[in-house]
């Protein structure tokens, strides 16, 4: 299928031991070429295609696709295909670490960390969804703008999801801007506390509303500035780029991992500019909802559910009373006379063969004619 948008990988360590160039290989591989040998479980990775049987093993022959291409250029190779992963590039289990501790894998570059590893805390496993590791998101540093509005954030030791805010304070919480959102009551007491009284805030506003244009495009962009995120979800009128809007607000940059919530790709900008730059970094995955390993995880128990679908069943739903029964008569006499018709092999311990087969489904279609042409019908 070439190279599969997101998968199950193994590598062989019988194959391609350390030294040797890495390769993964699919789960049928697994199963059917390297059944014996030693293998490191690499759990999901993205657009990646089997390795099995390629130049990159000396002297095994795919048993399933034999024709093969001798590289895939598009595959990604990393220490985990060698058993090693973190940045302290341990094997999991570690034999000789003895400290308890998770695996979290980053959804950037695929690569596995222990938690303790990651700069940062993790929050509890069900109040985040995804992990950026710190190197990726160095690289992908327009991540820090979005992580105030979206991220799950450290205050005073607990991890908060910080929603999008409209008008806001900055504080600043052990080296983290945090964002506070005011309420009108917190904004009258705050005017009272000011000596700011009702006079003085229509002239405020009268004052706001000469120096603004009074054109729709000039209301449109206040409004936007206030609500950047909520208007660029739902309207399609503006050519708004999210991004640049959250550049423009105060944010900090820590040498730690963020934790992201389940919908946090939807929130990201689309906007031609960031799309050409998700293109340049090579993480145009971020805006695929489907890339995720919790919709790989659905539709595989989708697939499972289907699968235990009894296809009799689901004929036999589709009938009305009497086709049901006339069915399962039938059923049970292609049962019962096959059942008869194999146990003769069984007893002579003889081979049963293609033509036998044959004969029996011809024998059995005979019979079936010559039963209904017995039949009579009557009409009144």
């Amino acid at each position: 299928q070439g190279a599969v948008k997101r998968q199950a990988l193994y590598a062989c360590s019988t194959c391609t031991p350390p030294g040797a160039e890495p390769a993964g290989i699919c789960l049928a591989c697994s199963y059917e070429c390297h059944g014996t040998h030693r293998l490191f479980e690499l759990y999901t990775k993205r657009n990646f295609r089997c390795d099995c049987g390629n130049s990159k093993f000396k002297n095994l022959q795919c048993k399933l696709l034999p024709e093969k291409g001798k590289v895939n250029s598009g595959n990604k190779y990393n220490d985990n295909f060698y058993g090693l992963y973190c940045t302290c590039k341990r094997p999991y289990p570690d034999p000789e670490d003895e400290i308890p501790d998770e695996m979290i894998q980053c959804i950037v570059c695929e690569d596995w960390f222990h938690g303790r590893h990651l700069g940062a805390v993790p929050p509890e496993s069900g109040d985040f969804h995804e992990m950026v590791c710190q190197a990726c998101m160095k690289r992908c540093h327009f991540l820090w703008a979005y992580a105030s509005q979206l991220a799950v954030f450290l205050l005073v030791g607990m991890y908060l999801p910080v929603p999008p805010l409209t008008k806001v304070n900055s504080l600043e919480v052990e080296g983290i801007v945090l964002k506070v959102e005011e309420s009108e009551e917190q904004k009258k007491e705050i005017k009272k506390e000011s000596g700011v009284g009702h006079h003085d805030i229509k002239e405020e506003k009268q004052s706001e509303q000469l120096n603004e244009p009074s054109t729709s495009s000039g209301y449109c962009s206040r409004f936007l500035h206030k609500f950047p995120m909520e208007i660029a979800e739902t309207t399609s009128e503006f050519s708004f780029c999210k991004l640049k809007e959250l550049q423009n607000k105060p944010c900090v940059k820590k040498d730690t991992a963020t934790f992201w919530p389940s919908n946090w790709r939807s929130k990201l900008c689309t906007c031609e500019d960031c799309l050409k730059m998700y293109s340049e970094l090579e993480v145009q995955f971020l805006t695929d909802e489907c890339d995720t390993v919790l919709a790989y995880e659905n539709k595989g128990t989708s697939d499972q559910e289907t699968e235990r679908r009894d296809p009799l069943m689901d004929t036999l739903n589709s009938m009305n009373r009497v086709q049901q029964v006339e069915l399962i008569c039938e059923y049970n006499d292609l049962k019962t006379e096959l059942t008869d018709y194999l146990r003769r092999f069984a007893d002579e311990g003889t081979v049963v063969k293609r033509e036998d087969i044959q004969h029996f489904f011809e024998e059995f279609q005979s019979r079936k004619r010559r039963r209904t042409n017995r039949m009579q019908y009557y009409c009144s």
